[in-house]
């Protein structure tokens, strides 16, 4: 059992990720890490913040739902603001939003701690606002 355990996490997958801020003229970054199979996304953006030492991200944990993106390169989402983390998929040119959760305070809240990568699959962290434009 060690064994297959231990070959499983060994394989790691490649995960391309991408910061965009929708508020600022920030020139979108591109950044490529690993996952191990079956890893969740988590595990990808600590691999990333451990080895690029220009990206930093934090989380807060929710005990009903988990574990929450919060910042991004010190930039965090503001509920007074109403700005956030938004976590896209960019799966064959077609954007779709992950996880999200609308807490009672109306705040959308992107969720990393069990979301799995899929193939070819490049993640988007996009600070956005959820205001009314």
């Amino acid at each position: 059992m060690a064994l297959r355990t231990t070959a499983l996490l060994s394989a790691t997958l490649p995960i391309r990720l991408s910061v965009e801020d929708d508020l600022s003229n920030m020139t979108p970054e591109s950044r490529f890490s690993s996952v191990v199979e079956g890893g969740v996304l988590l595990g990808a953006l600590r691999r990333l913040q451990e080895t690029q030492q220009d990206f930093k991200f934090t989380v807060k944990e929710d005990p009903d739902v988990g574990l929450l993106l919060e910042s991004v390169n010190g930039v965090a989402g503001n509920e007074r603001e109403q700005t956030y983390w938004e976590i896209l998929s960019d799966s064959s040119g077609e954007y779709s939003r992950l996880d999200v959760v609308t807490d009672p305070n109306v705040s959308l809240l992107a969720r990393i701690g069990c979301y799995k990568r899929k193939t070819n699959e490049h993640i988007i962290l996009r600070f956005s606002t959820w205001r009314q434009q």
